[in-house]
């Protein structure tokens, strides 16, 4: 059982590393290639790549208490590490390691991006149309909590096929008996 448990929190390791990675490197990109005044479609204006700093969570929410924000992010990677290491599905520990990796990715952001320490600006350049802009690691996010509910809904299904099943055998008389006819 401790291997087990050892192989999913390395997949869930693995899966955040790969998400910060691209998510840094992406961002590093951003920084040396965009533009804040200008947007480059991708597609049409549903989509496009335009620069910008959040001091805020989601939508620019709590934009004053960035320091907060970031005390936060480190409490939040905590848990997800623990959450990581107690993974009882591959599927779990992907989902765990891919909101791992975004949380990572954007508290790399506020503890070593100006202003400064600990207050730094999240880099986003993923603009989507004119309701916001984001990056990957926003995207990592997103995708983790979606194999999660995923996960969630297929057990809960299984769960009620199984359960379905059992009644069906308990209705059923059982094997080798005999039925009377009368």
């Amino acid at each position: 059982m401790v291997r087990e448990q050892t192989r999913r929190f390395a997949v869930a390791c693995l899966a955040a590393a790969v998400v910060v990675l691209v998510d840094q490197a992406t961002k590093a990109a951003a920084l040396g290639g965009l533009s804040e005044t200008e947007r480059i479609p991708l597609l049409g204006d549903l989509l496009g790549l335009q620069l910008a700093f959040n001091p805020g969570a989601i939508l620019s929410l709590g934009s004053g208490f960035t320091g907060l924000l970031t005390l936060l992010g480190v409490g939040a990677v905590v848990l997800l590490v623990v959450a990581a290491a107690r993974a009882r599905t591959g599927w779990w520990a992907v989902g765990i390691g891919l909101i791992l990796g975004g949380a990572i990715g954007n508290l790399i952001d506020r503890l070593f991006s100006p202003p400064g320490f600990g207050v730094g600006h999240v880099t986003d350049f993923l603009a989507y149309g004119n309701l916001f802009i984001g990056n990957l690691a926003d995207v990592a996010l997103g995708a983790g909590v979606i194999v999660l509910g995923l996960t969630i809904w297929a057990r809960h299904r299984c769960a009620r096929a199984s359960a379905a099943e059992g009644a069906t055998n308990a209705a059923s008389p059982a094997a080798g008996s005999v039925v009377n006819g009368s």
